[in-house]
């Protein structure tokens, strides 16, 4: 049974209608049903086929105003970049111990940077990693011998997105508590990343729907005309 709240934010959204971006960032706010600073996440169906490999969209953005959440991030590394990944801030560094503990179903984190010397070791533990998103890569930016600026870039707002097998992309963009224009330049810089990576094999309208939406709260449709320049 929906509760009154979430009644009250139904009937605030009309699902006939699609709004611009700024719209949808204001009236996200003002139908949050939550209690808490909840997240508010982008839906971004594209037009490709994620099964072909240059059509498998996927990247990173910085988002100006970050994500409202310190990440926690593990760094696996050989033992002399450990120093420069703990004083970057990274909650975790190591490698042996971690790569059990992930064998053994741990995967309480929210980034994995690597160095290349180690990926070898880590190969055996994607399919934990990949179907969590938590892979590191190198398109990513999480695979790389320079920890300090990875570990940085992460605690900074950056995140990495992934098209799914249906061909969405889901990232989620800030809180709630945000102001909307803060939630609006956060969803334009992800959008302007994803527009950029448009495979020149992609057939068709690129940018087929968009959608937000923050924890328990109904979906706003949004014009995807609003977004392109």
């Amino acid at each position: 049974m929906a509760t009154k709240q979430r009644k009250a934010a139904d009937a605030k959204v009309d699902k006939n209608k699609v709004y611009t971006l700024k719209d949808a960032a204001a009236l996200v706010k003002d139908i949050n049903c939550t209690k808490f600073d909840s997240s508010v996440d982008l839906h971004i169906r594209l037009g490709v086929d994620p099964k072909k490999a240059d059509q498998a969209i996927r990247g990173s953005v910085t988002l100006p105003h970050g994500t409202g959440k310190t990440k926690r991030v593990l760094v696996l590394c050989t033992p002399d970049k450990e120093a420069d990944a703990k004083n970057a801030g990274a909650d975790y560094v190591g490698l042996d111990e971690f790569i059990q503990k992930i064998e053994g179903g741990w995967t309480d984190v929210d980034v994995i940077v690597a160095t290349p010397a180690v990926m070898p070791k880590i190969g055996k533990l994607g399919k934990i990693l990949g179907p969590r998103n938590l892979m590191p890569n190198p398109k990513t930016g999480t695979v790389t011998n320079d920890v300090t600026a990875a570990v940085n870039d992460v605690k900074g707002g950056k995140i990495t997105f992934k098209v799914d097998k249906a061909g969405i992309i889901h990232a989620s963009i800030g809180r709630i508590s945000f102001a909307p224009e803060k939630i609006e330049q956060n969803s334009l810089e992800l959008i302007n990343a994803i527009i950029k990576l448009k495979p020149t094999t992609a057939k068709g309208t690129y940018l087929k729907g968009l959608s937000m939406a923050s924890t328990m709260s109904p979906g706003i449709l949004i014009d995807t005309k609003s977004v392109q320049i």
